[in-house]
């Protein structure tokens, strides 16, 4: 018997890790929550966490099999349940990030001590960290090289659904939770906390649907229209271009290799800008992967910049323009719909990303870190080598970062990618009845202007033009210019 112990990879198709484990069936399925963890999470997560842990249970229950559910520290639990079990072995899906590592390696001594082998398999990503090297055998620090090579690997096919017989029976797994009834942590069969059992208000949010049926409803439907505009049309918010995919992939509701595989079938018998469309949103999941290396090689740069400048970035941190940031109330219209769409869904479209990071970190000279932990709160799709690559990108302190000098105009910005301001108006009702060339113009236009159109949205609370010259100068100090 081997027991799978359940993370980052919420479904029991094209899961490598179960995969590897049928090969000595049958298998028992695990999953704990890690107090450790959810010290990280945010309600939206935790929230879409619970109902894709429904989904799986129920998975497992059409195949005459159940989920083990406990709360404890991995360390303890993980050797317990093999041993109620009597498992040979324990597999799991590796993990990047440095919390999870330090888990990871404090369950793998524990499983030393206990004499139960166990095996960790990679599966969240196709290439794993230290596999796309330089010609020096250093990881990458441009994306552009990594791409390359990243695209013209092999990729596996999914891997199948376990079939019944190859799965422990639900009555042999309620047997080992009673075994464990007096253990220090909390274990049974398939029963899932409430979100308050776990320390968390519902979200206000509306969450996306959790589990790999949504996941591959919304993959196909990205298939048949969206992936063709990909290239055209995924920086305008308004156009529904994306695949809203991210959440199901850091959960891990679907598998990397199914998703790849549909937008390979997707590029079949196509060509000319559909073909290349297809391959911009395949270079997306490069970019996911790329992060995912830097983080591996990198585990610091979630709290320290990963690039170095000769003297420390002397960040304003304005608690009122933060405080107005993250309320969306900034009176940049872009920026301020993109904060009020993360609040409403736990989601915010990727170009707007770039817009209000580039703004928090350039307009107000904010620290990248309180946007980032802003991020982890309230974004259901936070995944710490995405997002920091992501915030780092933006302050000019990452791998492959924005130069410091390129600096987005938000107005321009919203003129450009929202220029009939459908985006802005849905997320912003007090702009809804006003010009989309107003909208575009609300820096300029006059205080009596902004009254008679939309008194109840602020004026814009910092100068675009001003906070550049600032923003150039704080990175030039830093850089030793000076």
């Amino acid at each position: 018997m081997q027991l799978h112990w359940h993370r980052r990879d919420l479904r029991v198709v094209d899961n490598r890790g179960l995969t590897a484990a049928a090969e000595a069936r049958p298998i028992a399925p695990l999953f704990v929550f890690d107090q450790a963890v959810l010290e990280h999470a945010g309600s939206p997560r935790v929230r879409y966490m619970l109902d894709a842990l429904a989904e799986l249970r129920a998975s497992y229950q059409s195949l005459g099999s159940d989920l083990l559910v406990a709360h404890g520290d991995p360390k303890a639990v993980v050797p317990a349940v093999a041993a109620a079990l009597e498992a040979d072995g324990v597999v799991w899906n590796t993990d990047y990030s440095g919390v999870a590592r330090e888990r990871d390696a404090n369950v793998r001594s524990a499983l030393d001590d206990a004499s139960v082998s166990y095996e960790s398999v990679h599966d969240a990503i196709f290439h794993p960290p230290g596999s796309i090297t330089t010609n020096a055998g250093d990881p990458y620090s441009v994306y552009t090289y990594f791409w390359k090579k990243w695209r013209d690997r092999d990729k596996p096919d999914p891997y199948p659904e376990p079939d019944a017989d190859s799965l422990v029976d639900a009555a042999v797994l309620e047997a080992a939770s009673e075994t464990l009834s007096d253990a220090d942590f909390d274990v049974a069969v398939g029963d899932l906390p409430t979100i308050s059992d776990l320390g968390f208000d519902e979200p206000s949010a509306d969450i996306v649907s959790a589990g790999t049926d949504a996941a591959r409803k919304r993959l196909a439907d990205f298939c048949e229209d969206a992936i063709y505009r990909y290239a055209d049309d995924r920086d305008y918010p308004a156009r529904n271009a994306t695949s809203r995919l991210s959440t199901d992939l850091k959960f891990g509701t679907i598998g990397i290799r199914e998703v790849y595989a549909a937008t390979a079938e997707a590029r079949e018998g196509v060509g000319g800008e559909q073909d290349e469309s297809v391959e911009t949103f395949q270079s997306q999941l490069a970019w996911r992967e790329f992060y995912a290396h830097v983080l591996r090689y990198n585990p610091n740069v979630v709290t320290e910049n990963y690039k170095e400048y000769e003297h420390d970035i002397q960040w304003r941190d304005d608690s009122d323009e933060l405080a107005a940031w993250k309320e969306g109330r900034t009176g940049y219209p872009i920026v301020d719909a993109g904060m009020r769409q993360l609040k409403k869904e736990a989601y915010m479209h990727n170009r707007v990303r770039m817009i209000v990071a580039s703004f928090l970190t350039k307009d107000l000279l904010c620290n990248w870190r309180h946007g980032y932990d802003h991020f982890r709160e309230y974004l259901s799709d936070h995944d710490t080598a995405n997002d920091n690559g992501g915030w780092q990108w933006a302050a000019s302190t990452g791998t492959d970062a924005q130069p410091y000098f390129r600096i987005f105009n938000p107005m321009t910005q919203g003129e450009r990618y929202d220029p009939d301001g459908e985006y802005i108006k849905k997320y912003v009702p007090e702009l809804e009845g006003v010009a989309a060339s107003t909208i575009h113009e609300w820096h300029e236009i006059s205080e009596t202007e902004r009254d008679r159109v939309a008194p109840n949205y602020p004026a814009p609370i910092v100068d675009h033009a001003e906070r550049r010259e600032m923003a150039l100068s704080m990175f030039e100090t830093a850089r030793g210019d000076d």
